[in-house]
């Protein structure tokens, strides 16, 4: 996993303080790190680099001196160059030939050098007018530090730059990773400014799961039985498919035993048992996926509070006042909220009245408002971007896709994180690398992406 923060000023002014590198010769690196990318298409190629007055604009500047001769390179500068690292490198520019143009024009490779990652306003609509102009070209396109449009809390203004890659300087930065920005960045990569990120970067409390970090339930002992790999619980409400989704997927994850505790009898899958009370070894319970108001507030206190398991909460109790009482008497939780469930949750143990919409443009920082107020309960809000939060920690699963827009598939990740939490994974190790397991499973999926079904992630998660 790599580290996120949410700026590097202080990350770049140690490396002026500390290692007595120039401002200069930082941004040569991260011009180096642009060059590579332009690297990759053939010499002769059409190359226009859009720069901005400030020092982002100075990057884009710097990488069209280190292009010029070997490509048909050209500079728009729609604001001229206004801080003193943009006009330096301007004049070196000028001094090796680079041509600068007055407009947007046609070419085979689009940088995008305008804003980084301080941007805090909103686009003029003569930027917007621009990277309207830009995302129309049929050009490949390369963002640096952040694609212009994106703010510092990772918020879209009136809109921002489609990159297929954005090479971010120094370390990544918790703008590129809301769900908003999803659609923006492209692929993320790293430029090192003169010294490796272990030098670079500092302490943080947030980080990006990459796909080597999961850990998958493999079963080491040779002499075992059923009962070694746990039992889980899941609890069947109204809508009861829920239910069968969350035990299959639960069933292949890894979990020994599976028991559906339902109000009534209905064909379910023949490796699923039932029951009508929590069987007496239970390791752990998913409850609410499908719930409704299936049970009176009795037999919820006894599958949630009555028994030292481990649960993960999905779905209907979060519009349920029980919650409160939950997350006041039971420390070994896992929620899994989307959005909207999020913003009721927020509202029902008074730490914010937001919408949905609100919850999707400060998830950052409404996660870490929640889990300080429960600082023991793990919390995975949903969305393009994954966030794994507890205590003081931030976890994001950006490996995500847009095949998993379809019912089910939180049922699915529900029954995942419980599969490992009757294994005896902690509560944090259970969301998050069910939740990676979840994502790479749709992300494999090699049919069209609007077929994906629960019982295709399911699938697919045996063969990760």
């Amino acid at each position: 996993m790599k580290r996120v923060f949410k700026e590097v000023g202080s990350l770049d002014r140690k490396c002026y303080e500390v290692y007595a590198l120039s401002e200069d010769l930082l941004m040569e690196h991260a011009a180096e790190a642009l060059k590579r990318e332009v690297e990759r298409f053939p010499k002769k190629s059409r190359v226009l680099i859009v720069c901005g007055p400030g020092n982002n604009g100075a990057d884009g500047i710097t990488l069209a001196r280190m292009l010029k001769g070997d490509y048909e390179v050209k500079i728009f500068l729609p604001y001229g160059a206004k801080s003193q690292m943009a006009k330096l490198q301007l004049d070196r520019a000028e001094r090796v030939g680079v041509e600068e143009v007055f407009k947007v024009e046609e070419a085979d490779i689009v940088v995008d050098a305008i804003f980084g990652s301080g941007m805090n306003r909103e686009l003029k609509e003569d930027i917007v007018e621009i990277i309207d102009q830009l995302n129309s070209l049929e050009a490949y396109k390369i963002a640096c530090d952040v694609p212009t449009g994106i703010d510092a809390k990772g918020n879209v203004s009136k809109n921002a730059f489609f990159a297929d890659v954005t090479v971010t300087m120094g370390a990544l930065k918790e703008s590129l990773f809301t769900d908003e920005a999803k659609d923006y960045v492209g692929e993320i990569k790293i430029a090192d400014l003169g010294v490796s990120s272990a030098l670079y970067e500092d302490e943080s409390d947030t980080y990006l799961l990459e796909e080597e970090d999961l850990k998958l339930p493999f079963r080491e002992k040779k002499s075992s039985h059923k009962g070694d790999f746990g039992h889980l619980a899941v609890v069947c409400g109204k809508k009861h498919g829920a239910a069968v989704i969350a035990s299959k997927a639960a069933f292949s994850f890894g979990a020994g035993l599976v028991t559906m505790v339902c109000n009534e009898i209905f064909d379910i899958p023949y490796e699923i048992m039932y029951s009508t009370h929590l069987p007496p070894k239970t390791n752990a319970v998913c409850i609410g996926m499908g719930l409704g108001y299936q049970y009176d507030d009795e037999l919820l206190h006894d599958f949630v509070l009555n028994h030292p398991h481990p649960v993960v909460i999905d779905a209907d109790i979060f519009y349920n006042e029980f919650i409160v009482e939950i997350l006041q008497k039971k420390r070994n939780l896992v929620l899994t909220p989307h959005p909207r469930e999020f913003a009721s949750l927020l509202k029902l143990t008074g730490v914010a009245e937001v919408t949905a919409a609100e919850v999707q443009k400060r998830r950052f920082e409404l996660s870490r408002e929640f889990c300080e107020k429960f600082p023991e309960v793990v919390l995975l809000l949903k969305g393009a971007n994954v966030l794994i939060s507890q205590n003081e920690k931030t976890f994001i699963n950006p490996h995500g896709t847009n095949a998993l827009s379809k019912g089910g598939s939180g049922d699915v990740l529900g029954g995942l994180i419980g599969a490992l939490l009757s294994q005896n994974r902690s509560p944090l190790d259970a969301a998050i690398h069910a939740s990676l397991a979840h994502a790479l499973s749709a992300k494999r999926y090699s049919k069209n992406n609007y077929s994906l079904t629960p019982f295709d992630i399911i699938e697919g998660i045996k063969c990760l």
